[in-house]
C-alpha cells in the first residue's frame, strides 16, 4: 500500500497537477476566509482540481472564487440553542463533511480556523487522506471553550501537518505536537494592481484616520474611540473611519456619543473594495488586543498609509519594522495609543516618510513568497516524504529585492 501511495503521489506531482480540498466556515469575507479563497484561487489559476467546502450555504459567498473552483456548501451553520441540539448539528456536519470528502478523495485536504479543523480531521479519520490544519488566530488568547479546545488538543496530532503564523503560536502547538509537524507561514499581502501603481482615491478635504475589522472586544475599537477623543480637540479637521460589521456595533456607536466625537466617526459597515477607502486615508491604526496575522494592516501599509498598530499577539510585530514604516504601542493603552496618533496627525512630515516606506510589505510578504511555502510544503506531504524540516517563514530574511 505504501508504495502505492508513493507511486500515486509521485505522478501527480509529475503531471503538474494536484487535487486538493479546501474546508472552512464560510466565506461570506472574513480574514481568515479572504486568504483560503486567494489559495484557492491561485491554485486553481495553475491548473490543479481545487474543491472549496464550507460548512455554511454557497448562498452566503460574498469573495470571488475562480471558476475553476468547484464549490460545495454544506448549508449546515446556524445556532446551536442548547448542549444536545450543538451535539446533535455538529454530528451531522461531521457526517457531511466526511461524506464530501470521501466522494472527492483528494490529495490533500487543507482545513482553516480551530473549530472546522476539530470538524475536518474527526471527518477524515481513517480515510488514508492527508490533513493540514491552519490556526488563523493566536490561540493563546483566542478562547474556543473547554471542550473545542480539549477536541483541538486530542485531534491535531492526527493531521499531516499544522500551520500557525507566527513563531509565538508555534510555541504554543509545541507544546502538545511534535515540532516537525509546526510549520510558520503568514498572510500573503493582497492588493488590487492600481494600488502598487499609486493611490487612486481622490483626497477629500481635511485629515483622515482609518480602521477595520470585525466589531468584536478583539480588535479594541472602543480603545480606538477613547485615544482618538483625546486627540480630537487638539486636531479638529481629523476625523476617524472605521470599516467592519458585527455585534459590538451598537456599543461603539453609543461609546462614540459619550466621548462627544459621533460627528467626527463614520462606521459604513463592510466594504468589498475597502482599499478604495484605504487609499484615501491619511493615516491607520490598527487597535487589536490580539490577532492572528493582520491582513488588514498589510492592506493599509500596501496603500502607502502610515500605521499605528498596538504590538500585541501575534503579528504587528512581524509586520511593522518600529519607526522604519510604523509605530508600535502597547496594547490596551488608551495614552500610549493616543500619544502616538497625536504624534503622527501634527506631523504631515513624518507621516510620509513611513508611508514612502510601508508598500513594502507588498514586496516582504507578497503572494509568490507566501504561495511558495505553502507548495514547498503540499509537495512534501504528496511525495509522502519526511518531513524533518518544518517550513517557516521568518520576516527578517525577507528584505526588499529578496527572493525567498
Amino acid at each position: 500500500m505504501r508504495g502505492d501511495k508513493v507511486g500515486k503521489t509521485q505522478s501527480v506531482i509529475g503531471s503538474g497537477s494536484m487535487r486538493i480540498t479546501l474546508v472552512v466556515s464560510t466565506i461570506s469575507g472574513g480574514g481568515a476566509e479572504g486568504v483560503l479563497t486567494r489559495m484557492a484561487n491561485y491554485w486553481a489559476e495553475r491548473a490543479h482540481e481545487v474543491t472549496l467546502i464550507t460548512v455554511g450555504s454557497a448562498k452566503d459567498d460574498v469573495l470571488p472564487l475562480h471558476p475553476g473552483v468547484r464549490r460545495i456548501g454544506l448549508g449546515l451553520m446556524g445556532h446551536s440553542p442548547h448542549v444536545g441540539a450543538a451535539w446533535w448539528n455538529n454530528f451531522r456536519r461531521l457526517k457531511r463533511l466526511r461524506q464530501a470528502i470521501k466522494v472527492i478523495h483528494p490529495d490533500v485536504v487543507l482545513s482553516f480556523i480551530d473549530k472546522t479543523n476539530v470538524l475536518t480531521l474527526a471527518a477524515s479519520l481513517g480515510l488514508g487522506i492527508p490533513v493540514i490544519v491552519s490556526e488563523r488566530n493566536d490561540p493563546r488568547h483566542h478562547d474556543i471553550g473547554t471542550v473545542w479546545a480539549r477536541l483541538r488538543r486530542l485531534l491535531y496530532p492526527q493531521a499531516t501537518a499544522v500551520v500557525v503564523q507566527t513563531d509565538g503560536a508555534r510555541i504554543w502547538a509545541e507544546r502538545f505536537l511534535k515540532s516537525h509537524m509546526v510549520h510558520v507561514i503568514p498572510n500573503a499581502v493582497s492588493v488590487p494592481d492600481v494600488v502598487r501603481n499609486g493611490r487612486t482615491e481622490i483626497k477629500r478635504p481635511g485629515w483622515r484616520i482609518a480602521a477595520m475589522g470585525r466589531f468584536a472586544p478583539q480588535k479594541g475599537f472602543d480603545i480606538l474611540l477613547k485615544a482618538f477623543a483625546q486627540c480630537a480637540r487638539k486636531h479638529s479637521d481629523w476625523s476617524l473611519i472605521i470599516i467592519g460589521e458585527g455585534g459590538e456595533r451598537k456599543r461603539l456607536e453609543t461609546l462614540a456619543v459619550e466621548l462627544g466625537i459621533a460627528d467626527r466617526v463614520s462606521m459604513p459597515g463592510r466594504m468589498l473594495e475597502p482599499w478604495r477607502t484605504l487609499c484615501g486615508a491619511d493615516l491607520f491604526v490598527l487597535s487589536s488586543n490580539y490577532e492572528g496575522f493582520p491582513n488588514v494592516l498589510m492592506e493599509a501599509m500596501a496603500c502607502g498609509l502610515a500605521a499605528i498598530s498596538t504590538d500585541c499577539p501575534s503579528g504587528p510585530r512581524e509586520i511593522i519594522r518600529d519607526g522604519v514604516d510604523g509605530l508600535l504601542v502597547p496594547p490596551n493603552d488608551v495614552a500610549a495609543l493616543a500619544g502616538a496618533m497625536d504624534r503622527l496627525m501634527a506631523d504631515a512630515t513624518e507621516r510620509q516618510r513611513l508611508g514612502a516606506r510601508a508598500p513594502e510589505v507588498a514586496e516582504r510578504f507578497s503572494r509568490d513568497k507566501i504561495m511558495n511555502l505553502w507548495d514547498e510544503l503540499v509537495s512534501r506531504i504528496l511525495r509522502d516524504e519526511p518531513i524533518m524540516r518544518p517550513v517557516r517563514f521568518c520576516a527578517k530574511d525577507y528584505q526588499p529585492g529578496t527572493t525567498p
